[in-house]
């Protein structure tokens, strides 16, 4: 039987298309691991390798490269893949996948807020499995949610387009900065030492804490080079905001400057638009109310307080200073600006939305 199965291989033909594609089946991770080899089959037989050769190298049994072998001969590369009607049949007919859809997205049972796969099992009258499995081909993901909010102010458009404007097409010989400040980052040391990481085991903290104050960061991004020009302060008046400004002003001296700005009151207090007064070189850019997300320096914010401030322990608030100054520092030695990608019409078309806050069950 093995000898007619070597004496008998077949001839299999691919075109150049055909070979890159088994090719990148083979290569590709996703790619079903029955698959792989049925690829890898057709290739070697193209290639004129026999039966036997290509059983002991790609390690399967000489019935299964006669079998795929004279499938690809007959068919193609297309006689590859599994017959249509193969494999395990689904065990619920639409009726019910569309009732656990149906239940899914309609009113979730009394007292809770969401349904869980058991309730809606429950319901329905099927297994938590065949729930999660529903829920997963149709990406629906009840236990999550997101927040949004929509930017009311008159001025959206032309505060958009004019802070996009300054990210895409910067003006020359110019500095663009965005500039917030970050505050009441709390000094939180741990009741205990923290346990660091071990082989097999996830860095261990106790989850009470000591508060020794807080610090307000304000900081501005340079969007051409990324580098942050820093500075901590007990509070976040107007006071410590015109401190900043001149910090600005020594930092980037006889140049146009460029600043990007929330619209919270003390970056428009009157003693702020003294100084600018005094300082035209300086241009405050507003961005939209409620789209703070647009100040590029809201990134780095959250860049820090993941790397430096939510997993460290500060016994005071010098402390907590003198970390956040150590990683402003290391950030400005390895300093990449980010790229801004959407335009101005890209951004409105999401934001400008029709009233949608009627319910849809």
């Amino acid at each position: 039987m093995l000898l007619e199965m070597t004496r008998l291989a077949r001839s299999v033909v691919l075109s150049e298309g055909d070979r890159e594609t088994l090719a990148m089946l083979r290569r590709a991770p996703s790619t079903a691991q029955g698959l792989a080899l049925r690829a890898g089959i057709a290739i070697m037989a193209a290639d004129g390798a026999g039966n036997r050769q290509i059983a002991g190298s790609l390690g399967c049994s000489l019935p299964t490269v006669v079998q795929w072998r004279g499938r690809c001969a007959e068919r193609g590369i297309t006689g590859l893949y599994d017959e249509a009607g193969r494999g395990r049949r689904p065990t619920y007919d639409q009726s019910v996948i569309d009732r656990i859809v149906a239940t899914t997205m309609g009113p979730p049972p009394p007292g809770v807020t969401h349904w869980s796969s058991r309730a809606v099992a429950a319901r329905v009258g099927v297994s938590q499995s065949t729930v999660c499995r529903v829920w997963r081909a149709h990406r629906l993901q009840p236990h999550r949610t997101r927040s949004f909010k929509f930017s009311d102010d008159p001025d959206l458009a032309e505060k958009v387009t004019d802070v996009i404007g300054l990210y895409l097409h910067p003006p020359e010989r110019a500095v663009v900065l965005c500039a917030d400040e970050k505050s009441q980052i709390q000094a939180i040391d741990r009741t205990q030492p923290m346990l660091p990481l071990r082989l097999g085991q996830v860095e261990r903290r106790t989850h009470d804490y000591l508060r020794h104050g807080t610090t307000t960061l304000f900081a501005a991004l340079d969007v051409g080079t990324g580098v942050v020009t820093g500075r901590c302060y007990p509070t976040h008046r107007h006071q410590e905001f015109l401190s900043f400004l001149r910090l600005i002003n020594r930092a980037y001296p006889r140049r146009q400057v460029h600043l990007v700005v929330d619209n919270y009151t003390t970056h428009k207090h009157p003693a702020v638009k003294g100084w600018l007064a005094k300082h035209p070189r300086f241009h405050l850019h507003f961005t939209p109310t409620s789209a703070s997300w647009m100040n590029q320096v809201e990134t780095w914010f959250s860049i820090l307080t993941r790397k430096a401030i939510r997993r460290g322990s500060f016994r005071s608030v010098a402390v907590l200073i003198t970390a956040i100054e150590r990683f402003i520092d290391h950030w400005n030695d390895h300093s990449q600006p980010f790229v801004w990608v959407k335009t101005p019409e890209e951004v409105l078309g999401k934001a400008i939305r029709k009233d949608n806050s009627g319910s849809l069950h």
